[in-house]
């Protein structure tokens, strides 16, 4: 049986004016943001809602301790809506504060007890690239297992996914490559899922067909042209979102994992790390089934042969991010063990959605050929 939900409404200003004044957004409702973001954005259009800046908590990736943090600092406060502002990470925090109950985060995670909503959430991206807020996915790195682990559940989807285009118009290069990156693995992880289905495979290979184009035009353009295809990538990064919401992402983001909590890489240029060698090694043991397609539809996209489609889209990815060896974000040899058994223990949700199962001598040759 498949499965296919769409979900939350999705709702597309141009402006983050309009969004204030249509949701009438006040002093019952807990915004977790980044104060660059807010100051110029929203604070003229805000009266009396409770406003935490997430970088006040710390920095790097989202973590039990931040989360907890900011718990102490809202749990006195009677708010009903929280609205998530900013990129992945911070949508991923928003997300638990929706819930009635959210600590002690490592039980939450853990599934020591299981999450029930009780508020109102409202997530807004500001980059193009992770799709959290239509997915039921938080991903924090947990003090208990010193690693990464997402929490996949209904209760944290968003009710209202608003998409404002003027927040990307101030996105630095580096991390637009990176979010949009992730988008592409998203679109691409989700088409050769064992969970896939005719309905994530259109929002699949429509966000591919986006995002490739779009690095094309940028690469031909150059990158001043960018703010051209902002709202593109925008939506293109929630098409992926809703596809891998529903079939799930597989061993590239398994095995990035590792690689961003202990060396702190930032989520999309950690999955980029593993991306063509993962889907080499799947063309290796099994070329035939759903990859067969996948490199059928980037070919066209492309405009090359099937048997180097991962080879220009290397080519291409290097034009807008330059790509870093394993060493050269500071991994050691010694790591690799490290990073395999991560993947083999704590990663089974995502590896359970690879394309074709990988034992732990493949995972660690994949690791050991970026090193």
């Amino acid at each position: 049986m498949k499965n296919f939900k769409l979900s939350p409404e999705i709702v597309l200003f141009d402006r983050c004016q309009e969004f204030c004044k249509e949701f009438n957004i006040g002093e019952k409702d807990l915004i977790i943001t980044n104060e660059y973001i807010y100051k110029p954005y929203f604070e003229s259009y805000v009266k009396n809602a409770t406003v935490i800046y997430r970088r006040d908590f710390g920095s790097g990736e989202p973590n039990d301790k931040m989360v907890e943090a900011i718990y102490q600092k809202v749990k006195n406060i009677n708010f009903e809506r929280v609205i998530g502002i900013g990129g992945g990470s911070i949508l991923d925090i928003a997300k638990l504060f929706s819930l009635e109950k959210l600590t002690p985060v490592c039980d939450l995670f853990e599934k020591k007890f299981e999450p029930v909503k009780n508020k109102k959430l409202i997530l807004i991206p500001t980059t193009c690239g992770t799709g959290s807020e239509v997915t039921n996915i938080s991903v924090l790195h947990l003090s208990s297992i010193n690693s990464k682990l997402g929490l996949a559940n209904d209760e944290i989807l968003a009710d209202y996914a608003v998409l404002i285009p003027e927040l990307l118009e101030v996105l630095p290069f580096n991390v637009f490559a990176t979010s949009s990156i992730d988008a592409l693995i998203h679109s691409i992880e989700s088409l050769v899922s064992p969970k896939s289905s005719v309905f994530t495979e259109m929002y699949s290979v429509e966000a591919m067909k986006i995002i490739l184009r779009g690095f094309k035009n940028i690469v031909t353009n150059g990158k001043d042209s960018l703010h051209n295809y902002l709202h593109d990538f925008l939506i293109a990064s929630t098409y992926a979102g809703i596809a891998f919401g529903n079939a799930g992402c597989g061993a590239v983001h398994a095995m990035s994992y590792p690689l961003g909590s202990i060396y702190h890489v930032p989520h999309g240029e950690s999955n980029y790390v593993f991306f063509t060698e993962v889907f080499k090694t799947y063309e290796r043991l099994n070329p035939n089934g759903k990859l067969e397609k996948l490199n059928k539809i980037l070919a066209e996209i492309l405009n090359c042969s099937v048997e180097n489609v991962f080879d220009e889209i290397e080519n291409l990815l290097y034009k807008i991010l330059p790509k870093k060896t394993l060493q050269g974000y500071g991994a050691k040899e010694e790591d690799l063990d490290i990073f395999t058994d991560n993947v083999i223990t704590k990663q089974g949700r995502l590896m359970g959605n690879a394309y074709i199962p990988l034992d732990r001598d493949t995972i660690y040759n994949i690791y050991k050929s970026l090193y």
